[in-house]
C-alpha cells in the first residue's frame, strides 16, 4: 500500500510544495474549501503521486473535523502524514476594533488547528506511527505590537503542538512544528519581507527533508530565527518593538 499523504487547506502555496515533495509514490490528498482544485491535482500528479484524491474541507467546522477525516481513512486509507497547511494573516487594525474579527482569526489559527491535530493524533496514536506537520511562526515567539493578534494565535498553537509532542513521545507519531519566519508568497503579497525571509518553495524543503528524517520537533526555517529569538529572550521589549523584522 503506497503512503497516504493528507494536507489539510490543499491550495496553500507551503502545503501544495510540501505535497509535491512527498508525492512520489504517494497517495496524496488535498482537502480544502470547495472550489477548482485542478491545477494542485496536476502538479501533484506531475510529480508522481500513485493517486490524487479532493476532500471538502472548512477548518473552522471542528464538528465535521473527525468525519472528515474517517473519510479520508476510508477512502484512501490510513493517513501517515498530515500537513496542517490553513490559515489566515487577518486584519489585525480590524481585529483591534472588533471582538468577532479578532474572535475569528484566533479560532482559523489556533482553535481549529489544535481541534483537528487532537483528532489526528488520536487515530495515528491508537495505531502506533504517523507524522503530522503544524506551522506555527516567529510572529508567535514573542508577539508584537503590528500583529499581535495573528502573533498570539500561533503562539498558542506552539505551546499546544509543543505539549502534544511530548506527550506523543515514544507513541510511533512524530509531530513537527515548523516556525518559518516572513514567507515572500501570495498571503503576504505586497507587504515588505523581512531580514531572513524564505519561499513557500525553501519551506516546504526544510520541512520535507525533517519529515524524513524523523528527528526533531523543532524547526526553524531558516536555522538562524533560532539563534536570533533564542537572544530575543534576554531584550528588553523596547529595545525588541524597534528592530527591524
Amino acid at each position: 500500500m503506497s503512503e497516504v499523504v493528507a494536507v489539510f487547506g490543499g491550495r496553500s502555496e507551503i502545503g501544495l510544495a510540501v505535497a509535491t515533495r512527498l508525492a512520489p509514490g504517494a497517495s496524496v490528498v488535498l482537502a480544502a474549501r470547495p472550489g477548482p482544485l485542478d491545477e494542485a491535482v496536476a502538479a501533484c500528479r506531475e510529480a508522481g503521486a500513485e493517486r490524487v484524491e479532493t476532500v471538502a474541507f472548512d477548518a473552522d467546522e471542528i464538528a465535521a473535523q473527525p468525519g472528515v477525516v474517517a473519510g479520508i481513512e476510508e477512502r484512501v486509507g490510513p493517513i501517515d502524514v498530515a500537513v496542517l497547511a490553513f490559515g489566515v494573516l487577518g486584519d489585525q487594525a480590524l481585529a483591534e476594533r472588533n471582538s468577532e474579527a479578532a474572535a475569528a482569526l484566533l479560532h482559523t489559527d489556533f482553535v481549529a488547528q489544535a481541534a483537528l491535530l487532537t483528532v489526528l493524533a488520536d487515530r495515528m496514536r491508537a495505531r502506533g506511527r504517523g507524522t503530522l506537520v503544524a506551522f506555527s511562526s516567529v510572529a508567535g515567539a514573542r508577539v508584537r505590537r503590528a500583529n499581535y493578534v495573528y502573533g498570539s494565535a500561533k503562539a498558542g498553537l506552539d505551546g499546544f503542538a509543543s505539549g502534544l509532542a511530548d506527550a506523543l513521545h515514544g507513541s510511533g507519531v512524530h509531530l513537527v512544528i515548523a516556525r518559518p519566519g516572513f514567507v515572500v508568497g501570495r498571503m503576504t503579497a505586497g507587504m515588505e519581507p523581512a531580514p531572513f525571509s524564505s519561499t513557500p518553495d525553501q519551506v516546504a524543503d526544510a520541512v520535507v527533508a525533517r519529515v524524513r528524517s524523523g528527528r526533531g520537533v523543532d524547526l526553524w526555517i531558516p536555522w538562524q530565527l533560532r539563534v536570533m529569538f533564542g537572544i530575543a529572550r534576554f531584550v528588553p521589549r523596547s529595545v525588541w518593538r524597534r528592530m527591524p523584522r
